[in-house]
């Protein structure tokens, strides 16, 4: 039995940030940036400190995005997590980025990888 699955999560842990790109909603060029994430069930969590933020207007515009991490760029669709209609993943998030870099106040974001990407 592999265990590979789980030494790829163990060194996610490690990683303090993650390069997500969106498409701008006005221009339609890459946009990157820079953020904190978190790790769990093999989608990745990112907090936008404020909802206006560009990064997250573009996602409600186009939720195909590309993830960089650890060495690993792919695919992904981004889904924003709205507290009141789950609170407990939401909370989940929160905890975990409190735990990791001591803040987790803020619009969680999921990134799902794409099928593809998982099995590259």
């Amino acid at each position: 039995m592999s265990r590979e699955p789980e030494n790829k999560a163990h060194d996610l842990v490690r990683e303090q940030y993650l390069y997500l790109t969106t498409r701008g909603r006005k221009s339609g060029r890459s946009r990157e940036i820079e953020i904190w994430f978190t790790h769990r069930d093999d989608r990745f969590y990112i907090i936008a400190e404020y909802a206006t933020s560009d990064w997250v207007q573009n996602i409600r515009t186009d939720p195909a995005v590309q993830v960089r991490v650890g060495g690993k760029t792919f695919s992904a669709q981004a889904r924003i997590i709205l507290a009141e209609k789950d609170l407990e993943l939401n909370r989940a998030v929160q905890d975990l980025s409190r735990k990791k870099y001591g803040w987790g106040d803020g619009l969680v974001v999921e990134l799902i990888p794409d099928e593809a990407a998982q099995t590259t």
